[in-house]
Parts: structure tokens; C-alpha cells; sequence
């Protein structure tokens, strides 16, 4: 019997969610419960045109870019993407904006039905997890909208990841650095071979790394990428960052996806001219969570998601080109437990010297009396707060003349930005 609508949530949130837990090597990765929803919804994703796009950072930015430039060009799309910053229809986008509510909840009930009848009949999507059945949930909404393009961003990984039963057009490889490693591996080349699980015959590859030569020197996370790429006999457009900020990197690889899919045959809707970099032009796709900029209490906030050094030294490199932000800040941080906090920490504390150390309220994350002991032997200033509310009062207190950045986590991000973004009488203009 189907899941009646106002109970849909409920019965989502009661399945296994590995974004709030320890991402250790006992977490489930088997691309099969996903595989089993989707025959029972009768296969949402069969004949999608895909933009598939797996990496370590810059996932959903890209992603953003080349859903906003297919608009452009006159074509609907649906995007997903993962984590959410508030809610979870951010997960689902049609034409640009999140889902409408009670339509993800029609589509949320039919993911769910499809694993209710997989445990009556003990098949694969018995196992399904919270994301498998998010997954499913969006690509049983990009078929009820009739979108004409699909730009799915991996969750964890690319061979086994959820997303991966659909084809793709062209993927995409925005980077490779060391995370989730126990479940992905100890290495970049390793980490590199999963995500380039992602290309499929047929398709066209686009990798934000430099092309190996078949030398001692090249990077081994690309020779992963191009022995994958060549055992499918698909052709890769090596695009190593060549940009100074992280904008402009997004864009110009968003641009080189768009011009692989004009090179695959694919064209504007009217027609008109091949898909290329020209439907970026005058586009802007910001994101929540993502070097954004508030005042509270009359102190700038900065507030990042970013929660890998190489990612991190990307936005400290560009705050400390901001003359509008005065003097070394005062971080509210929070890091989940499976993140490399050492040279995280160090990254920050070029462009802070004090830490409220917080969590963000699930178990995958660092208690703050754990992070705090970390932050102080990498020179920072440290003191704790019980949840993210508290560390940001205690944060804009101290950093009176001064900034808050709010960092280490989109789980954080999500747990302050109502906060940050809505009328209270401690927003005033900085």
C-alpha cells in the first residue's frame, strides 16, 4: 500500500542517510537498490540527454553553470545536486528553481511505494538508502516535467554512487583530492578511478586535470582517468585550472562542457548554432552556501561550505584579496569526522585567528571540544559552543571592527543562513 503524502517525509527520514553518518568502510556503496527503484518507477532515465558530473570540489557550482547555460539556449532542465543548505527541495531543480513542495512529495511517494514493493518481493531496492530513494524522487520528477536536459551531480564517488544508472553525454571530472577515503581509497589515483566511473560508451569526458604523457611526472589521478577513459574508447577534453579565482574556473570548465556537447552534434534549441561557451554570456548561478556575504549585528559574514584544504586555500586566496574585509577573522567552524582536519585548519588559519568550534548537530561531525583541540595545535585562537546559534553570537561578539567566517561544512551553512539571511534586529547594515 503506497505512503500516504503526509507521511512521505517521515518515512524518507526513517531510512539509512549516510550524509549523517560516519562515511567509514561500512558504508553501503552498490549502485543496485538504486538500480531496482528506478525499474519499478519504469526507468525514469532511460533515453535522458545527461551532463553527469563527479569530483572532489566545484561539483555543484559547475553543475549550476551548464544547467544555467542550457536555458540559455532555450532548452528546460532539471538539475540535481547534494547536500541541500535548507531545505531539501534544493536537492531538485526544474528550470533553474527548486521543486515545488508538494510536487516532490508526489514523486517522494512513488519512490517510496517502488521500495515497499521491493521488500515484498525481497529484490535489490529492499536496501534502498535516504539518498538512493532522493535520487530516484528526482529523476521521477525530471520525467513528470518533461525536462529536455538532465546535469546530475554525483554524490559520493561515481562507479558505485547512486546517480550512476544514468547514461551520459558528457561527464565531467571537476577534481581529485583526498576525501572519503575509507570509502573511496587512499589515494588520488585511486579516489580518481572511482569517480571516472562515471564514463560510459558512447559518451564524452571533460577532466579539470592536466593530460598525462606517459611520463614520471604526470598526475596519477589523470593517468586513472585516461586508462578508464581509453579502455571505452571515449575521448577526453583535459582541462586543467588555469583561472586565478574560483569563479572564473567554474565558468571557463562549465564553457568547455557546453562546447562538448555542441561537438557531440547538440545545439541551441531554435537550432540555430552548436552548444558552446557563447550561453554563458551575461549568466550568473550562484549557490547557497558558497562564498556568500551577510551582516549581523553590523559585522560582515562570510559564509563558505568548503571542507577540503584544496578548496579552502581557493576561498582563503580570495578573501585576502578583499580589502572589505578588515583584519584576520573570526571562524565559526564545524568539520564532519571524516574530513582531514590538519591541513584544513591550516588553510583557514591564513585568513583567521580565532575559532568558535561548534557542530552542526549530526553524529559525523566533530564535537567541539574535539575540533577546538585541533584548532589550537594548528595556532588558532579557540573557545566552544554548543550549537551553530551560539557560535555565531559568540563569533560576531568578538569580532567587533573585525569578520566572521562561517566554514567546514554545508551542514553549518544550513544551520545559520535562515539566521543570517532573515529580518532580525541584529541584521543591520555593516
Amino acid at each position: 500500500m503506497p505512503t500516504p503524502l503526509p507521511s512521505v517525509r517521515a518515512a524518507l527520514d526513517a531510512l539509512v542517510d549516510w550524509e549523517r553518518r560516519d562515511r567509514d568502510a561500512g558504508m553501503r556503496v552498490d549502485v543496485g537498490p538504486m538500480a531496482d527503484l528506478c525499474r519499478r518507477l519504469g526507468d525514469p532515465q532511460r533515453d535522458a540527454r545527461v551532463v553527469h558530473v563527479a569530483g572532489t570540489k566545484g561539483k555543484g557550482s559547475l553543475c549550476a553553470l551548464v544547467d544555467a547555460g542550457l536555458r540559455a539556449a532555450g532548452w528546460r532542465t532539471g538539475r540535481y545536486g547534494s547536500p541541500h543548505v535548507e531545505r531539501i527541495e534544493e536537492r531538485v531543480c526544474i528550470d533553474g528553481e527548486p521543486v515545488d513542495g508538494a510536487d516532490f512529495d508526489a514523486s517522494l511517494a512513488r519512490s517510496l511505494a517502488a521500495r515497499e514493493q521491493a521488500l515484498t518481493e525481497g529484490t535489490a531496492a529492499t536496501d534502498a538508502t535516504w539518498f538512493d530513494v532522493v535520487t530516484a524522487t528526482a529523476f521521477d520528477r525530471f520525467r513528470a516535467e518533461g525536462v529536455d536536459w538532465w546535469v546530475v551531480e554525483c554524490g559520493l564517488g561515481g562507479r558505485l554512487d547512486s546517480t550512476n544508472v544514468v547514461g551520459g553525454t558528457v561527464c565531467a571530472i571537476t577534481s581529485i583530492d583526498l576525501e572519503h577515503t575509507a570509502v573511496l581509497g587512499p589515494t588520488r589515483a585511486a579516489i580518481a578511478g572511482e569517480k571516472a566511473g562515471i564514463l560510459k560508451p558512447g559518451a564524452r569526458a571533460v577532466a579539470a586535470l592536466a593530460e598525462p604523457n606517459g611520463l614520471a611526472g604526470d598526475d596519477p589521478a589523470a593517468v586513472a582517468v585516461a586508462a578508464r577513459a581509453a579502455a571505452l574508447s571515449v575521448p577526453v577534453r583535459w582541462a586543467p585550472p588555469t583561472a586565478a579565482t574560483i569563479g572564473e574556473r567554474n565558468r571557463h570548465l562549465a564553457g568547455i562542457v557546453l562546447e562538448e556537447l555542441g561537438r557531440a552534434g547538440h545545439r541551441d534549441r531554435a537550432g540555430s548554432r552548436p552548444l558552446g561557451a557563447w550561453a554563458l554570456e551575461g549568466v550568473e548561478a550562484p549557490l547557497p552556501g558558497r562564498l556568500e556575504r551577510f551582516c549581523f549585528g553590523g559585522v560582515p559574514v562570510v559564509l563558505d561550505g568548503a571542507h577540503v584544504a584544496s578548496s579552502l586555500e581557493l576561498v582563503a586566496d580570495e578573501l585576502l584579496a578583499d580589502a572589505s574585509l578588515p583584519g584576520p577573522a573570526v571562524a565559526v567552524l564545524a568539520l564532519g569526522r571524516d574530513k582531514r582536519a590538519e591541513p584544513l585548519l591550516k588553510a583557514l588559519a591564513r585568513v583567521a585567528d580565532r575559532a568558535v568550534c561548534t557542530s552542526a548537530g549530526s553524529g559525523r561531525h566533530l564535537p567541539p571540544e574535539e575540533l577546538s583541540q585541533m584548532a589550537a595545535a594548528a595556532g588558532l585562537g579557540v573557545e566552544n559552543a554548543p550549537d551553530p546559534r551560539a557560535a555565531l553570537h559568540q563569533a560576531a561578539s568578538t569580532a567587533r571592527g573585525r569578520w566572521v567566517f562561517v566554514v567546514g561544512s554545508l551542514h553549518l551553512a544550513g544551520a545559520l543562513r535562515r539566521e543570517l539571511a532573515g529580518p532580525t534586529d541584529l541584521r543591520t547594515r555593516c
